[in-house]
């Protein structure tokens, strides 16, 4: 197709009417203006083929997933998303992946009221790189240094799908094309939990993203806060949304949900004192929230099982360069 060069594909697929920038796409750089006693909070990931996707994924599905998982950072930090860049590195033009693609980006975006406002476009390998732009009142952001002995900790929506269905794509695992599905969804289409987020304001001692696996990230709070945690290891392991209809044994399932990572769930501490309220941010953001441990004040994690007996089996979160 005539009039592909770097500037056309922006302006036919990225470019739309700016509604929160007061510039939008286009200049040299973008400009935001913050409401007054906000703070910007702001967040870069990058999603690179054959590490973080499959060369097979719908393209309007990797979208949606290059945004969630940025606006999944936000969530964390209790900010409200303002607005995006896109950095995108292509192969080739293929109008239709780059219909499909922005298509699933915007629809997301949409969502959260998020705008495009910047970035850039080469040829080369597929990646994107996506930087977030949120807003948080000046000191009502969540962070990971906040948690206190005796805070419960919890987990919201589902863990451990994402890694099921990636074992399916290695050929290591089988599943029922039902609960596959529902697996892969979540693999490519993960929900941020910006409202969970918002809600937890006020509520929450601290809070981390969990993108890399339950027991890795956790421990990002632990460190942060100087203080360990007991966690149930079949409480998490209850939280697969495919459950255990598949007849999947105990020991896959708590690998799934302590650290297959993909999840972009949030894990939060909040007073005990605060179930209640925590229960209720659930409920007014739609997003089930479990209890699934607690602070203490003796360094590290500890793994019990639904008994309370130590779990012996060992799990380690993803590292890029391990």
């Amino acid at each position: 197709m005539s009039g592909s060069g770097e500037f056309d594909l922006i302006a036919r697929y990225f470019t739309r009417p700016a509604r929160r920038s007061p510039l939008g796409v286009g200049d040299d750089c973008a400009l935001l203006a913050p409401a007054a006693g906000m703070q910007l909070a702001v967040s870069s990931d990058m999603l690179v083929e054959g590490r973080h996707f499959l060369s097979t994924v719908d393209p309007a599905r990797l979208g949606h997933k290059a945004l969630a998982v940025n606006l999944s950072d936000l969530a964390a930090c209790g900010a409200q998303p303002l607005a995006f860049t896109l950095a995108l590195s292509l192969p080739a033009v293929d109008e239709a992946w780059l219909a499909g693609f922005s298509r699933g980006l915007f629809a997301l975006a949409d969502a959260h009221g998020c705008e495009l406002v910047g970035g850039d476009t080469t040829r080369g390998p597929l990646n994107l790189c996506i930087t977030v732009f949120g807003e948080v009142p000046a000191g009502a952001a969540l962070l990971r240094s906040g948690a206190r002995v005796g805070d419960d900790v919890w987990a919201s929506g589902t863990l451990g799908d994402a890694r099921l269905a990636l074992e399916v794509f290695r050929g290591t695992l089988a599943l029922p094309a039902d609960l596959f599905d529902v697996a892969r969804s979540r693999m490519e289409q993960p929900t941020p939990r910006v409202a969970l987020g918002l809600a937890l304001r006020g509520i929450a001692t601290a809070a981390v993203d969990l993108s890399d696996g339950l027991v890795g990230d956790l421990g990002h709070i632990l460190k942060a806060s100087g203080v360990g945690a007991q966690i149930d290891a079949d409480a998490a392991a209850q939280l697969l949304a495919t459950g255990d209809s598949a007849g999947l044994d105990i020991a896959l399932r708590r690998a799934c949900a302590l650290a297959g990572g993909d999840d972009y769930e949030l894990a939060f501490t909040a007073p005990q004192s605060a179930r209640a309220a925590v229960e209720e941010a659930g409920r007014a953001s739609a997003t089930p929230v479990t209890r699934i441990g607690a602070i203490e004040a003796a360094a590290g994690l500890r793994l019990v099982d639904a008994r309370g007996a130590a779990v012996t089996q060992r799990f380690a979160s993803f590292d890029h360069f391990a």
